[in-house]
């Protein structure tokens, strides 16, 4: 998605930003709405709130990002900016800055030191436009996870699966036990699954090559063939009523014995967690799908629109430095099943999923970049819609879909 910012700038020099009616209010967007995302979020709120004077302004936006981001960026480019505001790490607020309408940060960055603990680096960089830091990481999240309910596929008279591939031979038990093997839901999910599908079967070099150089011959290999064809199995297993499903909804019914897994980021944690599920035991997970332990270090930043009131740019500075704290840092990821962005605390207290992706991530070579910070969004757009439309249509082939999928890639930016 573009933003249209020249036709929006076009004969003003200058947007002009309505400013906070009362400095002590500090509003927030963000579309952390599931029940374990609320609870997150509360976290951090409750901390800001004690710190100071201010107040923050909870402005939750119900559905997902992909709803939620156009919303955020109509504000501020429409003069209406909010005081914070969520995104993803990477290049969905490239434009924004580049049109310098966000605040900079690189003065209390410096300060801080946010470049001696933020780790891995390349959260700091997504942040990074001319030598300038707009924005605050808050989390590291991984998409590349399967969780699954033991007691499911016992039930079915086979043992859990340990990897894809035990899953999807798994599947057929499950459908005559009358469970779901596959819960998912609207078009971002079914997308990501591809995406994870990317690492987890072809592995880092393929995952690289058709999202980092766009290398449209790596799309239409034999490699990538096998991501498509894992894809078309899923395909299979999912429910007619995974339209219109939120991944919430998803993961309940894992949770409840409805379905045998889900494919989703970690953040699903705060959904078992909520509902004092244990790691383990009541659930497991498989990081890499279980076959590489791969994962990205994508996630969540808090970018700051700039305004006229210097009371709020204060309260923008004040939020930006207890994110970054110790113990938001702590409190905040273990409610949301994420990782910290800082190397030097203590996480003693995660779960044992959690635990198994700090361990993946504590080795640089099982990094990967997230699919935000290497697609521009008009790119992830066109590969949302592609895999939306593949896995809503059994008789599309994987030729097909596949020779689309390159296009795509080749015209990439």
């Amino acid at each position: 998605m573009r933003y249209a910012l020249k036709a929006v700038l076009t004969g003003s020099t200058f947007l002009c930003f309505s400013a906070i009616s009362h400095a002590a209010n500090l509003e927030v967007t963000h579309w952390w709405t599931s029940g374990g995302e609320a609870a997150a979020v509360k976290v951090l709120a409750d901390q800001f709130n004690k710190s100071g004077t201010d107040t923050w302004v909870d402005a939750a936006i119900a559905g997902s990002g992909n709803g939620a981001r156009p919303v955020i960026v109509s504000r501020i480019l429409g003069g209406n900016p909010m005081g914070a505001t969520q995104l993803n790490h990477g290049r969905q607020a490239e434009e924004l800055v580049q049109a310098g309408l966000m605040t900079d940060l690189t003065e209390l960055a410096e300060k801080e030191g946010w470049a001696t603990f933020v780790r891995p680096a390349s959260l700091l960089e997504s942040c990074t436009f001319e030598g300038k830091i707009y924005c605050v990481p808050l989390n590291i999240h991984s998409w590349q996870w399967m969780w699954t309910n033991p007691q499911a596929f016992r039930d079915a008279g086979v043992e859990p699966p340990k990897n894809l591939e035990e899953f999807i031979a798994a599947a057929p038990k499950l459908k005559e036990k009358g469970t779901v093997p596959l819960a998912t839901g609207d078009t971002w999910q079914v997308s990501a699954i591809h995406t994870v599908l990317t690492a987890a079967v072809g592995g880092k070099d393929l995952y690289l090559k058709v999202n980092k150089d766009h290398d449209a011959e790596a799309a239409r290999g034999p490699e990538m063939r096998k991501v498509w064809e894992a894809f078309a199995a899923l395909r299979a297993d999912a429910d007619p009523g995974y339209v219109g499903r939120s991944w919430n909804e998803a993961t309940a019914m894992v949770m409840t014995g409805k379905a045998g897994g889900q494919i989703m980021g970690d953040w699903a944690q705060g959904e078992f967690s909520l509902a004092g599920k244990v790691a383990g035991q009541d659930y497991d997970c498989l990081p890499g799908l279980g076959d590489k332990p791969l994962l990205e270090a994508g996630g969540d930043a808090i970018y700051f629109p700039k305004n006229k009131d210097p009371e709020v740019t204060k309260a923008q500075m004040r939020l930006a430095s207890i994110i970054l704290s110790k113990e938001a840092q702590v409190a905040f990821n273990l409610a949301k099943g994420s990782v910290p962005v800082r190397g030097d605390v203590d996480m003693n207290a995660a779960n044992a999923c959690m635990k198994k992706g700090i361990a993946i991530l504590e080795n640089p070579d099982n990094i990967i970049p997230s699919g935000d910070m290497l697609r521009a969004p008009d790119t992830q757009g066109q590969m949302e819609g592609l895999a939306a439309e593949f896995f809503a249509d059994p008789n599309m082939t994987i030729e097909d879909a596949q020779e689309r999928y390159a296009q795509i890639v080749e015209q990439a930016q």
